[in-house]
């Protein structure tokens, strides 16, 4: 159910692994031809009003091949007003929480619940102790203390997020593929799109979904690693007992993509299928009846039912967020502060700087990236240290004496 606890930062000592933003292609200076029909945006209608911070406005931006061109801008709440969002992580193994697209051994999408982890655990991740119960964690309330961890973040209800749509989609040379936790857009109920999650075989720990294939950022926002309004469709697909709260409608339009292309379900407004969909999942047709065709994207019926690539040029800083760390955040890359799985940077699987490890790599005469960089390439969270320090030049006294300490148990 909705959390409305305050989010209190932490120090986290050893970073839980990142999620990716897309990066902007190289630029060059182009002019945008009119591909789509600025009539196309209704701003007033389309996006629910709950969510909202402000009205949709147009703005002047840049794409990031450098075309000058106009964008919706759509500030909105750390999640809409009237969204129930959850469970993710259950309690103990009598429980049962969300959802998860477990990419290993027996792949496939799973309800969290004792089944699923107890088949995690014969592959040797343990997310619960010998009582049943689940390792869970806020990441900016604590730090894990196992290997293993559900991960549910609070929300915070100070944070609001900025984003940028081309009113103009262009299509660009060739289409960006959606890596984890890439920026894909935003649904029309105001809630930010992102790709995968990250996978518990990168960092351990699994950042659960709830049965609508969202989850709360590291920042304190709610957001989608799904196509909410058709995961019923994946789950019929896969054969997945859950029902998501959020109203289903294959035929409708879930979003826009961050380059200004709809998103639609996995039918057509007809109801039929869609044909000759692209390596991204989209094609060009009508989105209504007697609609002028356009280029757009429909899910997926398998989850994570969400466009694989975009083939359209987004604007620059097309994502901003008043959370203090995570996607779109003021803080820069690789400084110390809560890390709770969602930001970029150079640790180990791809996390940002932990705590403690900037001053580590000052004191041993090293670079940050360098430290992180010897000590993945050495066994990550179980780095061999005496080859760590063999890589840096100095002695395993040394790099023990500058390493941060990791949470006691």
């Amino acid at each position: 159910m909705h959390n409305s606890l305050k989010c209190v930062p932490f120090a986290v000592a050893f970073a839980l692994a990142g999620c990716n933003g897309g990066q902007p292609e190289p630029k060059s200076t182009t002019q945008a031809a009119p591909q789509a029909k600025k009539e196309n945006f209704d701003y007033a209608d389309m996006f629910k009003k709950a969510s909202l911070v402000e009205p949709v406005t147009t703005v002047d931006c840049t794409l990031e091949d450098g075309t000058n061109s106009t964008c919706m801008k759509i500030t909105v709440k750390h999640v809409p007003d009237e969204l129930d969002i959850g469970p993710f992580c259950p309690k103990t193994l009598d429980d049962e929480g969300g959802v998860w697209g477990w990419t290993g051994e027996n792949a496939g999408t799973y309800r969290i619940n004792a089944s699923f982890l107890k088949m995690l655990d014969e592959l040797g991740y343990h997310f619960y102790d010998d009582d049943g119960t689940v390792h869970v964690v806020d990441t900016l309330l604590t730090a894990p203390e196992d290997d293993n961890t559900c991960i549910n973040v609070a929300l915070d209800d100070t944070v609001t997020m900025t984003m940028l749509i081309p009113t103009m989609p262009k299509k660009a040379d060739s289409p960006a593929d959606l890596d984890t936790v890439a920026k894909v857009g935003v649904a029309l109920d105001g809630v930010p799109i992102f790709a995968d999650a990250p996978s518990i075989q990168a960092t351990g720990h699994m950042p659960a979904l709830d049965v609508c294939g969202g989850h709360v950022d590291p920042g304190g926002y709610y957001h989608w690693h799904a196509t909410a309004s058709d995961i019923d469709t994946a789950y019929a697909t896969e054969g997945v007992t859950a029902e998501c709260h959020v109203h289903q409608n294959s035929a409708a339009q879930f979003g826009y993509a961050f380059d200004g292309y709809p998103i639609m379900g996995s039918r057509e407004y007809t109801d039929l299928e869609p044909e000759d969909l692209d390596e991204c999942n989209g094609h060009v047709g009508p989105l209504v009846e007697d609609g002028e065709p356009q280029y757009h994207y429909h899910a997926s019926v398998e989850f994570p039912n969400l466009p694989k690539c975009l083939v359209g040029v987004s604007a620059e800083e097309n994502f901003s967020t008043t959370a203090k760390i995570g996607i779109g955040s003021a803080q820069p890359v690789g400084q110390d502060g809560p890390n709770g799985g969602h930001q970029q940077g150079g640790g180990p699987n791809g996390q940002g700087m932990p705590p403690g490890f900037s001053e580590a790599a000052e004191t041993l005469g090293t670079t940050e990236q360098a430290l992180m960089e010897a000590l993945q390439s050495n066994g990550g969270r179980n780095a061999d240290l005496s080859a760590v320090a063999a890589d840096l030049g100095v002695s395993e006294a040394e790099l023990k004496a500058a390493l941060p300490k990791p949470p006691q148990r």
